[in-house]
């Protein structure tokens, strides 16, 4: 047995373990706060994964919440992605700018997106529009400070040899400075992908949103379904999880020359 498959088994046995105890501590407390994974796992099969085969088995319910947060959160990591590279690029290219600069940036990561709230309803309204803007600033500080660190960290030596081979200021951001600067930049990416998820649900928790999976953890509550509460909460987790494993896939393939070097 290779040893990527014997750490996939004890996973397994770790995650079967815990769930086994989830069920019978649960069983064994009889809250109705707190049902048994049995009945989360039973509820998230009749809430999602029960409707027709020519729609992936996804129910109305599904389709109306699942895939409209999906979208949002992919909107917003690819639009805070993309701002978060290019700014960073520029900002790391220029010892200068990133002197000037670095102060504001360090204050404005550290300010929590939800103490901000009211200024995106303010400015963009209630919806998506507010919602998409939200994301984005969210995740654009991991991404933006790691390509600039990534971006500094660039050997001058291999800035100088493109200079002697004449390659252009493009060409040596492309063939130079990206490869250099991807370990950081995919660390950063990473970490904006899993708060992209976690921003998502507290937009959708906010007045004025009419679906989404935040949303409809917050229906459930109010009308005391602890149950589709709960589903809810453990189809995150393993949206996080998933969403993070294929993560990692695709930076395996991107960074192989990294990893073999």
């Amino acid at each position: 047995m290779s040893t990527r498959a014997g750490t996939t088994l004890f996973r397994l046995v770790v995650l079967a373990v815990l769930v086994a105890a989830w069920e019978a501590a649960t069983r064994a407390a009889g809250s109705p706060f707190f049902p048994p994974p049995s009945q989360i796992v039973a509820r998230m099969h009749a809430m999602w994964f029960s409707g027709p085969p020519g729609r992936l088995f996804l129910t109305d319910p599904a389709v109306d919440n699942i895939l409209p947060s999906l979208g949002r959160m992919a909107a917003g990591y690819a639009g805070g992605a993309l701002a978060g590279v290019a700014l960073g690029l520029a900002v790391g290219l220029s010892a200068r700018v990133y002197d000037y600069l670095d102060g504001v940036l360090q204050f404005l990561r550290a300010i929590p997106p939800p103490a901000l709230v009211t200024v995106f309803l303010v400015v963009f309204g209630f919806g998506l529009r507010m919602q998409l803007a939200f994301i984005v600033f969210s995740i654009v500080w991991p991404v933006l400070l790691n390509t600039a660190d990534g971006a500094r960290s660039v050997e001058p030596l291999h800035l100088q040899t493109g200079q002697v081979f004449r390659l252009t200021r493009a060409e040596r951001l492309w063939r130079v400075v990206v490869p250099s600067a991807l370990p950081k930049m995919v660390a950063g990416l990473r970490l904006a992908l899993s708060l992209s998820l976690i921003v998502m649900v507290f937009s959708e928790l906010l007045p004025g949103t009419t679906n989404g999976i935040g949303f409809q953890i917050t229906d459930a509550y109010a009308t005391f379904d602890l149950p589709a509460m709960w589903a809810g909460i453990v189809l995150l987790g393993v949206l996080g999880y998933l969403l993070n494993e294929l993560f990692l896939v695709a930076e395996r393939r991107v960074l192989a020359w990294h990893h073999a070097s």
